[in-house]
């Protein structure tokens, strides 16, 4: 079980916990302001399964043992979610699915305050991995920032965000970490599942 944690951002009072069953609601309420996120990724507005797919869906090959969902807090109102999967997709990485924040939580140093308490938490490991639609630029200066590597050309999504295609769907740009000191067995985007 992940402990909830607070993470500093400079006015701002911000926790990170795992997700519990009282979460569907404001999930679903984040799931429809973060529309241009989910039009950018499948073509379609947030579906109302869209929230119960996210308790499910795994990368091929990944234990639901590992799956760890996490939303972040701004002053109690629930800001944003991050799905992720240690141990995958080798030993030691973390593949994340989903790391999405409300517009009105955008551009304020919480995702790249969140990402930096995760690295950390993460304890250094091989590699994470995660994935963006292709041309949101918002996502793809993100992953930059953080460090980063994208794939130039988008491939085949293997597991559909939310768990239905949608006419945009079909590919993600991927994205690959190595923290320093991780071995550097392969190139961007080997091993990206999600």
């Amino acid at each position: 079980m992940v402990d909830a944690w607070m993470i500093d951002v400079p006015g701002e009072r911000v926790l990170v916990r795992e997700l519990g069953p009282a979460d569907e609601g404001p999930l679903l309420t984040l799931f429809e302001e973060c529309e241009d996120w989910f039009v950018a990724a499948t073509g379609l507005p947030s579906g109302p399964g869209d929230v119960q797919s996210l308790f499910y869906a795994l990368p091929e090959g990944a234990d639901p043992e590992d799956k760890v969902l996490l939303v972040l807090e701004r002053d109690g109102v629930v800001a944003g979610v991050v799905d992720a999967v240690r141990d995958h997709p080798e030993p030691g990485a973390v593949a994340v699915g989903l790391f999405l924040l409300a517009p009105w939580a955008r551009g304020r140093g919480l995702g790249r305050a969140l990402a930096a308490s995760l690295l950390a938490r993460a304890g250094g490991g091989t590699v994470v991995t995660a994935t963006v639609p292709p041309g949101w630029v918002p996502g793809e200066r993100f992953l930059r920032r953080l460090g980063f590597a994208l794939d130039a050309v988008p491939a085949a999504r293997p597991d559909p965000a939310g768990g239905r295609p949608g006419p945009r769907g079909a590919a993600v740009r991927r994205a690959v970490l190595r923290p320093a000191g991780a071995e550097a067995a392969g190139g961007p985007g080997e091993g990206a599942r999600r």
